[in-house]
């Protein structure tokens, strides 16, 4: 695996599911759970969507993470820097109907589909979703 659309390829078939890690201030590893896709954004980008507060203070603290992927045995993992963008993680040039955007192109990269998306963009603003994006500075595997 030497591409990020490789690894996240691995995925696929699961709902773009991969692990996330990042560490915590006593420098321990926290993982968790998360649905990913590609998407571009100045570049291309491994993003998913969390309102987790553990995972949100680390990452805004400790931006670098790792995410790792699998299908049988075979595996890959991204390591990376994470940006934010969030109503609690202001990005500059991105407002909230960017925002909305944001979260809906990430979601439809991981392979989600919505019948009421107004319904959809309510929940993520109540629930004060955060996008993650991760620019890879390594990948590799099996």
């Amino acid at each position: 695996m030497t591409t990020l659309a490789e690894a996240w390829e691995l995925s696929r078939a699961d709902s773009g599911l991969a692990v996330v890690s990042t560490l915590r201030a006593d420098q321990s590893i926290q993982a968790s759970l998360v649905n990913t896709g590609i998407v571009e954004d100045g570049g291309e980008k491994l993003a998913f969507v969390t309102y987790g507060r553990v995972k949100l203070a680390n990452l805004r603290r400790r931006p670098q993470l790792a995410v790792t992927f699998r299908s049988g045995w075979q595996w890959a993992t991204a390591e990376g820097t994470a940006t934010l963008a969030g109503p609690d993680d202001p990005r500059p040039g991105l407002d909230a109907e960017a925002l909305r955007l944001l979260l809906r192109q990430i979601f439809t990269a991981a392979g989600g589909t919505h019948d009421d998306w107004d319904e959809y963009d309510r929940v993520m603003r109540e629930q004060r979703r955060t996008a993650v994006l991760i620019t890879p500075t390594r990948v590799y595997g099996n």
